[in-house]
């Protein structure tokens, strides 16, 4: 499970998908949370999480400025 949330920023990547901006959420909620799946009476609150955390990366990406970088 402990694997690194690879950076999703230019000029790091260049292509990012929904799904990859899902896995690093995936991967932030397991680790914070200690589950790596859940048991049924928290699968509501860490797949909702997981949605939070995808949609905030995605606002996050969606506004920073890379200096030096034309485009």
């Amino acid at each position: 499970m402990c694997r690194n949330i690879r950076t999703l920023r230019p000029p790091y990547a260049e292509q990012v998908s929904e799904d990859d901006m899902r896995a690093a959420a995936l991967q932030y909620v397991r680790k914070v949370s200690g589950f790596h799946t859940p048991a049924a009476h928290n699968r509501h609150a860490f797949d909702h999480a997981v949605d939070d955390v995808a949609h905030a990366t995605a606002e996050l990406l969606a506004s920073l400025q890379v200096r030096g970088r034309s485009g």
